[in-house]
């Protein structure tokens, strides 16, 4: 089985970082192919940023059509994952969306905790269909960058947004930020819930969905494009659209 692991923003370590936890969570067998998009933002902070990343990561996507078995979009916003799961041959999972719904299945409601500005995470959950199982969010004074070059004093930090949600009735935890992957086993000692990496998450939900063998929808808003054309696209994107 191969997974390509692909991440939405140009930070390599980033992209690194999610290969090693996708690799620590993946049965034998897996095969993980990291991916890092030729143009965007360096770590996706903006809306117009996630705009640019989106359209960076389906490009990315489209010259590894045909050649994985699923795909794990290591970007916690879930960057252009309706678009990417519409246009790709084979299963598409977000790490944020992975790690949600396993939380769901680990207790009633979920905490969130990430980097910066909260809203937009509030937004995606709802948009998965999950608000009600929303216990509340979290920020930490730290940057995704800081996460990568001190992922010790970034824990620390993580530690006080953590009792916080556990506070707010959190039966469990996702942590939100790519740059976090890997880190939940490092806290979880010291969590009294779960902790869920959506690095790991995605891995097994994409390993169950390759095994189930289920079949692209040929009809439907996930259906794929058929005979779309486009101007200034790269020739493999383009070429997915046109069907």
């Amino acid at each position: 089985m191969r997974l390509l692991v692909a991440n939405a923003n140009t930070t390599e370590a980033i992209t690194a970082l999610c290969a090693a936890a996708a690799r620590e969570a993946a049965s034998p067998g897996t095969e993980i192919i990291p991916a890092t998009p030729r143009f965007g933002p360096a770590v996706i902070a903006t809306r117009a940023e996630n705009i640019i990343a989106g359209h960076a990561l389906l490009e990315l996507l489209a010259v590894h059509a045909g050649q994985v078995d699923g795909v794990l979009l290591a970007v916690s916003h879930d960057t252009a994952l309706e678009a990417a799961r519409q246009m790709m041959p084979c299963p598409v999972v977000a790490m944020t969306e992975a790690a949600c719904f396993a939380a769901c299945l680990a207790g009633g409601r979920f905490g969130l905790i990430t980097f910066g500005s909260t809203e937009t995470y509030r937004e995606r959950i709802a948009q998965h269909g999950l608000a009600a199982r929303l216990a509340g969010l979290a920020s930490v004074d730290a940057t995704p960058q800081e996460a990568v070059r001190d992922p010790e004093g970034v824990a620390r930090k993580l530690q006080a947004g953590l009792a916080e949600l556990v506070g707010m009735g959190a039966d469990a935890v996702v942590l939100g930020g790519a740059a976090l992957a890997g880190m939940a086993p490092k806290l979880q000692p010291d969590s009294p819930v779960p902790l869920l990496d959506g690095i790991a998450c995605g891995v097994r939900l994409l390993e169950m969905l390759v095994s189930l063998r289920l079949p692209k929808p040929r009809q439907g808003s996930f259906a794929a494009a058929r005979g779309r054309e486009t101007g200034g696209v790269a020739p493999a994107l383009a070429a997915l659209l046109r069907g």
